[in-house]
């Protein structure tokens, strides 16, 4: 019994670690040092996730782990711009979700990662922020169902840090593609 209780009590401590992670990254300006520190937290939550026996959340984490790397190699990486990179990663995600379907909660995680994707790849502070208050309520019921109490903290958080963010910065400030907010440059998505 006392193993068990300690190793809840490492799986829940990943989670707050997490939560450290993502509480720093609203309060930045740069989208890069954004993308950096969510994909820190992300990992993390990954590594919880799979430890809780929560498998769409694992590897749809470990999806928003790979789309973080390539947003944050956008502007060496051009081929990442394109939307077919996008396309790319919601397919994957929706296999993902088929393969580890566990019911109607499994569309939980394939919402936040898609919903945050699309966001993130406008490369808009504003954008970012408004998918974020889409995934993570999506997230945030999923980490109550799994037992990610780290996962939950992380989520009140998150949507208390974004809207503080959006008080402190204003929508217009955030939006404003000459801001810091907005660089690098703002992806102008290639048509194919």
């Amino acid at each position: 019994m006392e193993e068990l209780t300690m190793y809840m009590v490492f799986v829940q401590t990943i989670g707050y670690l997490g939560v450290l992670f993502f509480l720093i990254s609203y309060q930045i300006k740069s989208n890069r040092a954004l993308f950096l520190l969510q994909l820190i937290g992300c990992l993390l939550f990954a590594i919880q996730f799979f430890l809780l026996g929560a498998a769409t959340g694992a590897i749809s984490l470990s999806v928003n782990i790979i789309r973080n790397i390539l947003l944050l190699k956008i502007d060496s990486w051009k081929w990442v711009k394109n939307r077919s990179t996008l396309a790319g990663i919601i397919v994957i995600l929706v296999f993902v979700t088929i393969y580890t379907w566990d019911g109607p909660l499994s569309l939980l995680p394939f919402l936040m990662v898609s919903v945050t994707s699309i966001g993130y790849w406008t490369n808009n502070a504003k954008r970012i922020r408004q998918s974020q208050l889409i995934g993570s309520p999506c997230i945030l019921i999923y980490d109550i169902a799994v037992g990610s109490w780290g996962g939950v903290l992380n989520e009140s958080i998150t949507l208390t840090s974004i809207i503080v963010s959006i008080i402190r910065f204003g929508w217009k400030a955030l939006e404003d593609p000459k801001s810091n907010f907005n660089k690098p440059k703002s992806i102008e998505m290639a048509q194919d």
